[in-house]
């Protein structure tokens, strides 16, 4: 399918399928940010509430070339607007309930208690929002004998035994290079956030979401859970595949392939390919037995041979494989520029950089980078009018520091 027949039924000038949906969100680093990035770009007005002296990210490297602004702030807070509020004065506490009365979900990933502590916990906002969605992300959850301990996305990732199973066999436990457990607990919650919204239409009635990064990870972790609860063994393979051989990474002339072999009919054709029909009658089972025999003869074949060689001849037998890219590789190829997954973007300091793009494509309402990061406060003048405060209040917001 060519992109312009994706979009044929494509609609002009909507900002996306949650177009009219309003959210607040509370948050800091990247599990709650994440959650608003994914619900702003769906469309959604997403106000982001920071302190006056701004959140973390915005001081987080890497810093953008020739530029203050930071890589991560940048990415994750796309889309939404900003407004600045000290939530540990009175003032501010007022402020942000008026503002949470407006809007639809509100969206919050500090320790748990913190927020009610402060007078803007769900029980607090249900009472001026009564349908209010309220998604709280956090380390461990909201209940449960570890929901006070302070935990970040690294601590998760090791709590959970993620870890253990990751890096080669003989090696210690390695966490993930990007923040794993943020990402699955931000897209569970904005996902978790579009079911309430869903049964709020239906039934006028709103509730309180607990989205802990543990339990993302355990739930998306393919059944390991339940494996170690039952005694299944869970073997470290690094890059090979506990259901499938040969399947690994191989070196090649020039660089290294990712690629292998899962159907038997694959496998026959692959042998055929290598000429070696002597063990083309290997099934699957007998492959994962054989596992060092089958890896070492794939080896053998791919050494001899260039990255492109290898590449193209298994996808003309059509194998599953792709050579190993840096970042810095991939940027540069046809497939992500076709997939808008890198959108040049204008920052608010003028420069140009090209930020990640959305995930998912919508036929009808498409979806796309409209703003980047606001400033500190930009929209304060904006949001703050429209909940009909006065100039003179504004002002006495800010000189008092509430804002």
């Amino acid at each position: 399918m060519k992109k312009n027949d994706f979009y044929k039924d494509a609609l002009e000038g909507i900002a996306g399928p949650l177009e009219g949906v309003r959210v607040v969100e509370a948050t800091t680093t990247w599990a709650g940010p994440m959650a608003g990035c994914l619900l702003a770009d769906f469309g959604a007005t997403v106000i982001k509430v920071e302190h006056p002296d701004g959140e973390i990210i915005r001081k987080l490297p890497p810093v953008l070339p020739d530029s203050n602004l930071t890589l991560p702030n940048e990415t994750v807070n796309r889309n939404k607007k900003s407004v600045t509020i000290d939530l540990h004065e009175p003032s501010g506490r007022e402020l942000f309930l008026k503002l949470a009365q407006t809007a639809d979900i509100v969206i919050e990933n500090f320790k748990p208690g913190t927020l009610a502590g402060w007078g803007v916990g769900y029980d607090d906002v249900k009472k001026v929002k009564e349908d209010i969605i309220y998604a709280s992300v956090s380390g461990y959850g909201q209940f449960g004998p570890y929901s006070a301990r302070a935990c970040y996305d690294p601590i998760a990732q090791n709590y959970t035994g993620w870890s253990s199973l990751n890096g080669e066999p003989d090696g210690g436990p390695i966490k993930a290079p990007t923040f794993l457990g943020d990402d699955l607990a931000g897209m569970n919650a904005a996902l978790g956030a579009l079911a309430a919204l869903h049964y709020r239409n239906r039934t006028g009635e709103g509730q309180h979401i607990d989205v802990a990064l543990v339990d993302g990870i355990w739930f998306q972790s393919n059944g390991l859970l339940t494996a170690g609860a039952i005694d299944i063994p869970t073997p470290k393979m690094a890059n090979q595949f506990a259901i499938a051989a040969p399947v690994n990474v191989y070196s090649c002339k020039g660089g290294q392939i990712y690629g292998g072999v899962l159907l038997d009919s694959h496998w026959v054709s692959f042998c055929k390919l290598m000429k070696r029909d002597d063990i083309a009658h290997y099934n699957g089972s007998e492959r994962i037995k054989r596992r060092d025999e089958v890896d070492r003869v794939v080896k053998d074949w791919c050494a001899e041979r260039t990255v492109g060689e290898v590449v193209d001849s298994m996808l003309g037998i059509g194998l599953t494989v792709t050579k190993v890219n840096t970042f810095s590789e991939v940027s540069t190829d046809e497939n992500v520029g076709a997939r808008d997954m890198l959108q040049e973007t204008t920052l608010s300091d003028g420069s140009v950089v090209p930020l990640t793009g959305p995930t998912a494509k919508f036929s009808r309402t498409p979806t796309k980078i409209r703003n980047p990061a606001p400033t500190l406060g930009q929209d304060n003048l904006e949001i703050y009018r429209e909940l009909g405060l006065s100039e003179g209040d504004i002002e006495k917001l800010r000189k008092d520091l509430i804002v």
